[in-house]
């Protein structure tokens, strides 16, 4: 499990959290990858690409888990 943290921000949408960390090549790859259903938040898949991601979430995408931390 990696972790991501968010350093003073309350959130980070879905589909930047996924570029960020390297999840994703980029902005457009992390929103079809949101769209078709490839991506869980707290072990439930999740359509909306700006989604609000806050401390304590987990996110989930082809084998890699990320904790988001404050």
């Amino acid at each position: 499990m990696e972790e991501f943290r968010l350093d003073g921000h309350e959130f980070i949408e879905l589909n930047h959290l996924l570029k960020v960390t390297g999840l994703c090549q980029s902005g457009g790859m992390a929103k079809a990858m949101v769209a078709e259903g490839r991506v869980k938040v707290d072990g439930n898949i999740e359509l909306r690409k700006r989604c609000k991601i806050r401390q304590g979430q987990i996110v989930e995408f082809e084998g890699r888990t990320i904790a988001v931390t404050f």
